[in-house]
């Protein structure tokens, strides 16, 4: 293939990137914008396969080992994992930019100590290693939080920052030598990873799990710009788009979920998510509970004009959208109106809620974000808040030493009459009680999820 028609595949390849890009800004348009940039995906393989000569057998073999395990997990995940699966797509993306800087080192060992390799390959070299070595071990340490795997949790000790701040002066410092002593340039590039490897589990592992949503978006930037220094590395334009372009969104993602906390970035990276003030027991908080059964809730239901229903990570690991898409349905028959309210960061990744009511087929037009929701929730009846926590809990409105004070909320305690359907009264990711479960107005329906809902179901229609 000559040069001039790859560069013309890889500028087609790239116009459907941004198409597809465009596509996914809106959950009509999402699926057409997803094949697009699968589309483009392919288009500049093929065209990397075909421009030169590589072992196709190596080829081959990893085409057919990466469809497996792509196959399996599509078949297999559950969407409660789906953060999880998010993680480790990133930290592959960071792992393969190091492996391919690495091997680009290899091959050109003997060009880079006769000095014919520039600078800007050898600055480009240093930064896939860097920021691709980060992203892999920080977008592990962010599975296993996720994940819930205990001695990973809320580990923290005095000087961790004082660490990250040597170990990002042990990268910067040997990028340095890589840059001006190319002789050596293999060496100092694997002690750069080596120390980012460390630093990328050093800069997670003490971010509160409630900032998680915040750490997968930021992650992902990351992942875009350790392509995008890697496309630098191999002269490849495609790359260098396509990276550029995940590193963009990943930093505005990032910001939109920063503001939807009212979290700084700074915060994120170098707090968790602590009280400034003592914090009421739960025992305290939570000896005004009052209990429902799935028949009061029926006739509540039964003479509402106006439901809103807040779904949470509970919804997900119950497998509840297609009961609540069931309960949705049923209300709507009865003239009632029923509305989504949707915060921002609830479940464990942005977006994750309205990935899951898409899934259940439910009308977007019926998802509404938390501003909307909120400028007319004292003329909602009802609100049923399934597996919700955190982001419904007043104390982030009224109690300026909570854990989570200033974080914007759906104010779903100023509704006629709320329902909390949950297992327990055990707290979310803050860690903290959450006094809308004793509220006067607030009503406990305990259980499953998905179960609670088809026994609210089940008694609507027996009603």
């Amino acid at each position: 293939m000559s040069a001039e028609l790859r560069d013309l595949c890889y500028l087609l390849a790239a116009i459907l990137f941004i198409v597809g890009l465009k596509g996914l800004t809106h959950p009509r348009s999402a699926v057409r914008g997803n094949l697009i940039g699968a589309l483009a995906m392919l288009v500049a393989v093929v065209v990397t396969l075909f421009s030169r000569n590589f072992d196709w057998t190596l080829i081959i073999v990893g085409l057919v080992i990466g469809a497996i395990a792509g196959l399996v997990l599509a078949v297999k995940i559950q969407m409660t994992a789906m953060p999880q699966l998010v993680a480790l797509f990133n930290g592959l993306g960071g792992g393969a930019s190091v492996l391919v800087a690495g091997a680009y080192l290899i091959n050109k060992s003997d060009a880079i100590t006769r000095g014919d390799v520039g600078i800007d390959g050898l600055i480009s070299t240093a930064l896939s290693g860097l920021i691709g070595a980060v992203t892999f071990s920080g977008s592990l340490v962010a599975f296993a939080k996720l994940q819930e795997i205990k001695f990973i949790q809320n580990i923290r000790f005095p000087g961790m920052q004082a660490l990250n701040g040597l170990l990002l002066a042990a990268c910067l410092g040997g990028a340095g030598l890589l840059v001006t002593q190319p002789e050596h340039a293999s060496l100092y590039y694997w002690l750069v990873v080596t120390a980012a490897l460390v630093l990328g589990v050093f800069l997670v592992v003490g971010i509160g799990g409630a900032d998680m949503p915040v750490v997968i978006a930021l992650l992902n930037s990351y992942s875009g710009l350790a392509a995008a220094a890697t496309g630098f590395v191999l002269g490849n334009n495609v790359l260098i788009i396509a990276g550029s372009l995940v590193g963009a969104s990943g930093v505005i993602l990032t910001q939109i979920m920063c503001v939807a906390m009212n979290r700084s970035l700074t915060n994120v990276l170098f707090g968790t998510m602590q009280a400034s003030g003592p914090v009421q027991s739960a025992d305290e908080v939570y000896a005004t509970v009052k209990s429902t059964s799935a028949d009061e809730v029926a006739m509540l239901l039964s003479v509402a004009s106006r439901v809103v229903i807040v779904p949470g990570y509970g919804l997900a690991v119950a497998q509840a959208q297609h009961a609540v898409r069931e309960l949705s349905e049923l209300l709507t028959e009865a003239d009632t109106t029923v509305e989504f309210g949707i915060h921002p960061v609830a479940g464990r990744m942005p977006g994750h809620m309205n990935v899951l009511l898409a899934e259940a087929e439910i009308p977007y037009e019926a998802l509404k974000e938390m501003a909307d929701v909120n400028s007319e929730i004292d003329q909602v009846d009802v609100a049923i808040v399934v597996g919700a926590n955190d982001v419904v809990n007043p104390d982030a409105r009224t109690d300026p030493n909570s854990p989570i004070a200033g974080m914007p909320i759906i104010d779903v305690d100023k509704a006629r009459t709320v329902i909390v359907i949950k297992r327990s009264l055990s707290p979310g990711f803050a860690g903290i009680p959450n006094p809308l479960f004793a509220a006067e107005n607030t009503l406990m329906l305990f259980g499953d999820g998905k179960q609670a809902v088809l026994d609210i179901v089940k008694a609507i229609r027996e009603g």
